[in-house]
């Protein structure tokens, strides 16, 4: 059995102003996403390193090879710096492959990230309103992240996984959504809804076919966060949907036939469905009263790649 061994740092706090642009990003039908000045450009930082050289420290408390997580919070901050591109996928494989070329005995590294979201505020100028070059606005709405993984193949440093992430979206369609025709039998108190509000928390992972669309190199292959977003109350607005699962596999499809440069799209989804406590009041139009739903909440899972597309085209003939 492999062991589990690796010790590192959370929760290292990144802020880093003036970084390279996203320009060039491709645009797509649903959304109106060009790129991200980076006038700020910040993280939350967590990274674990490997190595069999470590094993000491555990089982004897010699901590000759320990390099303190407090040098690894450091070792991040100092190469924020020095970091050239414009993704936070990027930095991160920037980071972590920095690490193993300056620890010889760390052979692996795992680094993830939450980016902190800045918005831009609009201020007087020219009888107009222009965003403000100095000013932002701290989101605490959903987040782009990544993870990324470094290894110490014999006499190289290869990426050998990847994952970029929007999480912590929320999105509520107030009618245009049912749930009917399940399983009933003697545990079933859930009435079936023919059209209802509905809430929904969302998770979307992606991998690209290559690491190399991660980076932001060729920004034309890079798919941003703001654009799986979009793609996703686009099509949450289009659809009428049966279920949550269906949704999500209709998302998982636009997504994919936007961006062919991705290998699999996976999704995590809350059900936080408001309750219902009034159906009808007095309204110019129709109207209801909802309350916070009680838990437990129901959830889905569901990964998505190009075969699925393929065999929805053979259907379909």
């Amino acid at each position: 059995m492999k062991r589990t061994m690796s010790y590192g740092k959370a929760d290292v706090w990144v802020y880093r102003t003036y970084a390279k642009p996203l320009t060039g990003v491709r645009s797509i039908p649903e959304s109106t996403f060009s790129g991200r000045k980076n006038i700020l450009f910040g993280m939350n930082v967590k990274i674990a390193v490997e190595g069999e050289a470590f094993l000491s420290s555990f089982t004897d408390g010699d901590n000759t090879l320990v390099v303190a997580t407090d040098s690894m919070k450091n070792f991040i901050l100092k190469h924020a710096g020095d970091y050239q591109g414009a993704t936070q996928e990027g930095f991160l494989e920037f980071v972590a492959r920095r690490f193993l070329e300056t620890y010889s005995h760390m052979t692996g590294v795992s680094i993830s990230a939450e980016q902190i979201s800045f918005e831009e505020l609009p201020v007087p100028a020219n009888n107009s309103f222009e965003p403000s070059p100095l000013v932002f606005r701290y989101s605490v709405n959903e987040q782009a992240a990544a993870s990324i993984e470094v290894k110490r193949e014999k006499d190289k440093i290869q990426t050998t996984n990847h994952v970029s992430s929007l999480k912590g979206l929320k999105l509520i369609k107030v009618k245009g959504s049912s749930f009917y025709g399940y399983v009933k039998d003697e545990y079933t108190t859930l009435p079936e809804s023919f059209d209802r509000p509905l809430f929904i928390f969302l998770n979307i992972d992606w991998k690209y076919n290559d690491i190399e669309d991660a980076r932001g190199d060729k920004p034309d292959r890079y798919v941003a966060a703001e654009q799986v977003r979009d793609i996703a109350y686009t099509v949450f607005h289009e659809e009428n949907s049966p279920s949550i699962q269906n949704l999500i596999y209709r998302i998982g499809s636009r997504i994919l036939e936007r961006f062919p440069q991705l290998l699999e799209v996976t999704f995590e989804s809350n059900n936080r469905t408001w309750e219902t406590v009034l159906d009808e009041i007095s309204a110019p139009q129709e109207g209801k009263v909802f309350t916070e739903p009680r838990p437990p909440f129901g959830f889905q899972c569901f990964s998505m790649t190009h075969a699925d597309l393929e065999s929805e085209g053979e259907s379909s003939k």
